[in-house]
């Protein structure tokens, strides 16, 4: 059996490691294609054009997402609390690694302004569709106000994620962990 990634996956694996470490306007097409050892016409094949890429890369990261989001649901099925806090753990986590560089959606709206790209367009989606996901969780577990519990946090989230990329040195994981969690309790 061949467990040789496709085209399209190594395009895709490639694009995101590359748009998430230099940005995605920084990054052209010639370099990805060359560094996933892909013809052109593959290329082509795959993705009709660059900002084709960029929606399949955002609709990657966001599966990767959901991933981390399932995986503390299946670690604490009776507790949509210590689901929440979990994601927080890991959100830390990420946030520690010397090659984070923010939230690849957020960095894509900065890079995107015009709220008619795609890529634009499928970051707010892809952030939408999280925080969606996470209010859900604070409604099964009998968050007093979920949609406002969810807007405080991710508020929190955002500029924690915004300072642990700008100045790491200014990211104290306990301020943030503990703000969330006092957040938390004040509703759950």
């Amino acid at each position: 059996m061949n467990n040789k990634k496709s085209a399209r996956e190594r395009i895709l694996q490639v694009a995101s490691d590359l748009f998430y470490k230099e940005g995605v306007r920084s990054v052209g097409i010639d370099r990805i294609i060359e560094e996933s050892g892909v013809a052109k016409a593959s290329f082509y094949r795959n993705f009709a054009s660059k900002d084709d890429l960029i929606v399949n890369y955002l609709e990657y990261r966001e599966g990767l997402t959901l991933e981390r989001l399932d995986e503390a649901e299946e670690r604490h099925p009776d507790s949509p609390k210590m689901q929440l806090l979990a994601m927080l753990d890991e959100l830390v986590e990420r946030m520690n690694q010397p090659d984070y560089r923010g939230c690849p959606f957020m960095n894509t709206v900065v890079e995107f302004p015009d709220s008619n790209h795609s890529g634009h367009q499928k970051a707010v989606e892809s952030r939408r569709e999280l925080w969606k996901k996470v209010e859900e969780v604070m409604r099964k577990g009998g968050a007093i106000n979920p949609r406002e519990l969810a807007a405080q946090l991710k508020m929190l989230c955002n500029g924690a994620v915004m300072v642990s990329y700008i100045d790491k040195s200014a990211f104290k994981q306990e301020d943030f962990l503990s703000a969330a969690r006092l957040l938390i309790e004040k509703q759950m």
